[in-house]
């Protein structure tokens, strides 16, 4: 029996969600909510009643300040837009509160920066939401990819998300799938095939960009982005090559309700040790630092 069958003894970690749009409430309010790791006991977003209309179906509490949602929780757990969550999540860093974070950390790097080093200032527990890296298929990839020498590597990251439906929001129709999507698949990128050192990009982010990453370990990927290609499934693919047969991490039909209680219990665990994982601030920041790169050419 593995840590994530045995059954959890502590008390819940009281969280606070900020946000309250269709990602809040389609996954996080209720994965928050159903333990028995995380309560989710308060609600904050800048429209007062859809603040109520997320919290209302758990018993959680609207609070009409972020402050008030700060002194009523032990973590907060974000769902709003990146610079939103930029401006928010230092404040929360400092009044001791232990982050559950969306990627990227923030719009650009200086963001991301001061994200990350509010954190570690603080010394607080982070965690990032990289929802591939808590399905099983997807731990099973990395630890198949460690035993695996890789040549070379080929990924995608495809959908039709920005052409129309809840994802079509203001911050990815500006930015593009290297701000959404890169950060999934940069991070199992460098986990798998080895440290990115180098990366360069052409196309249009609103459009499709394609990179080619150079690794320390001399292999070479390819990674083709696009939120706004007609694909009969949307989902992240990603194949290694070299002298054995290809591993392949296909998460296009995975069903991502395998992900939310590893998630739920690493993150309580990371709050209730005060010790957090690998997929910290910090991670998010060397994201962040490969996007730039990325943008930059």
């Amino acid at each position: 029996m593995t840590d994530q069958l045995l059954p959890w003894t502590g008390e819940p970690v009281r969280v606070g969600l900020v946000g309250a749009g269709p990602w809040a409430r389609a996954m996080q309010a209720r994965v928050l909510a159903a333990g028995p790791e995380t309560r989710l006991t308060a609600v904050w977003a800048r429209r007062e009643e859809a603040a109520q209309e997320t919290a209302a179906p758990y018993g959680a509490k609207a609070t009409t300040r972020f402050e008030e949602l700060l002194d009523a929780v032990e973590a907060v757990a974000f769902a709003v837009p990146p610079a939103v969550q930029a401006e928010l999540a230092p404040r929360a860093a400092r009044a001791g509160r232990a982050l559950l974070l969306e990627k990227p950390l923030g719009v650009g790097l200086t963001a991301a920066r001061r994200v990350a080093d509010a954190i570690g200032e603080a010394g607080v527990v982070s965690q990032l939401l990289l929802s591939n890296r808590y399905h099983p298929e997807g731990r099973r990839f990395l630890a198949a990819a460690r035993e695996t020498e890789v040549a070379g590597a080929r990924s995608s990251g495809l959908s039709g998300a920005f052409l129309g439906g809840d994802f079509a929001t203001p911050w990815r129709l500006e930015h593009g799938a290297l701000l959404d999507v890169g950060p999934h698949l940069l991070d199992l990128l460098d986990a798998a095939v080895g440290p990115v050192a180098r990366i360069r990009a052409a196309g249009d982010p609103r459009r499709w960009i394609e990179l080619t990453c150079e690794h320390t370990t001399g292999a070479v990927s390819q990674c083709s982005l696009s939120g706004s290609v007609n694909v009969p499934r949307g989902g992240i693919r990603v194949e290694l090559f070299g002298p054995a047969a290809p591993v392949v991490y296909d998460g296009t039909g995975l069903d991502f309700e395998e992900a939310w209680p590893v998630l739920r219990r690493e993150f309580a665990t990371a709050v209730r040790t005060g010790v957090s994982g690998e997929l910290d601030a910090r991670r998010g920041l060397r994201l962040q630092e490969l996007i730039a790169g990325a943008a930059a050419g």
